[in-house]
């Protein structure tokens, strides 16, 4: 059971429009070769285009992640940044598919079942991390720890811990009797959602939900993470204090989190957007055609509108 007396209610509507988007994720690895061998010959991405030091993945011709070489040391552990970028794939099959690229290269995978979703964690070999997530909501709902409800609540009523291992016989079942392996991701995988390291639970509730104007979901301080979104689950954005009261940005050159990216579908949203950063005092710099801006303890977001 989730201990109701550190459940804070920060339930809201969403400001932003519905058809609000995660654009690309932007990360700074140290190698070419031992950012494909993970991007692209595991998680499953094409290698869309290079721009310099910059590798742009996508799946289906859609940029997801880039991959920016020359960092001189991998992810500092304990730091602010990323926590992982889930990448949701539109069929159970394919979350399979993703898991035998891993076991075929022995790769370390986190099977995990919450319930609402089945997601496989993994880390690059520069310790970003990675989540590739098949939403499933049909299976059951979120509790409501307000109600002292368990994490999740299956269809048939029984509770979930929303920490099950994914039963990979099962998963791999998906593939039928004579499967045959896909190399990469189809058309139609999407960033589903970003998981940061903050410094404080509620000034980034602050901020996620009154300044960028998502929908504040949960906050359990007991936990020691939060998370908002639109007006569906799962979360668009989380956040955890994991790192540490005295977490700070990490050193020049580390890998790790450059900026990720919110694509805002019209004029009128993205100008509201950008009144409310200047009002809260939120840093702002016009970057091409996209706003950038930080969270209060320096993840970088970009701000852009849809094409």
């Amino acid at each position: 059971m989730i201990d109701t007396s550190v459940q804070t209610n920060v339930r809201s509507l969403p400001i932003l429009p519905l058809t609000t988007k995660l654009g690309p994720v932007h990360l700074a690895v140290t190698e070419r070769a031992k950012a494909l061998a993970i991007w692209q010959d595991v998680v499953g991405l094409d290698l869309l285009e290079e721009q310099g030091n910059a590798l742009v993945m996508g799946a289906g011709g859609v940029p997801l992640i880039v991959l920016e070489t020359g960092a001189t040391r991998p992810v500092v552990p304990r730091t602010i940044g990323l926590y992982h970028v889930a990448i949701h794939v539109p069929a159970r099959a394919d979350l399979a598919q993703m898991a035998v690229r891993a076991l075929q290269r022995n790769v370390r995978i986190s099977p995990t079942d919450h319930l609402v979703s089945e997601a496989i964690y993994l880390w690059d070999l520069d310790g970003n991390g990675i989540e590739i997530t098949f939403e499933t909501p049909w299976r059951g709902t979120l509790g409501d720890p307000d109600k002292g409800q368990t994490y999740a609540v299956t269809t048939q009523g029984k509770p979930h811990s929303g920490r099950e291992p994914i039963d990979l016989d099962g998963l791999l079942g998906e593939l039928g009797t004579n499967p045959v392996l896909a190399p990469r991701m189809p058309a139609g995988t999407r960033i589903g959602h970003v998981h940061v390291h903050v410094g404080d639970l509620h000034r980034a509730m602050d901020f996620y939900r009154d300044v960028l104007g998502f929908a504040g979901f949960l906050l359990i301080e007991s936990f020691g993470m939060g998370d908002v979104g639109l007006n569906y689950m799962p979360h668009t954005l989380a956040f955890n204090i994991w790192s540490g009261p005295n977490a700070a940005l990490p050193p020049a050159g580390a890998a790790g989190l450059r900026w990720f990216t919110i694509t805002l579908p019209d004029d009128e949203s993205f100008a509201a957007l950008q009144e409310r950063l200047r009002t809260a005092g939120a840093p702002l710099e016009i970057v091409g055609n996209a706003l950038e801006t930080a969270d209060p303890f320096g993840n970088r977001i970009r701000l852009e509108l849809a094409a």
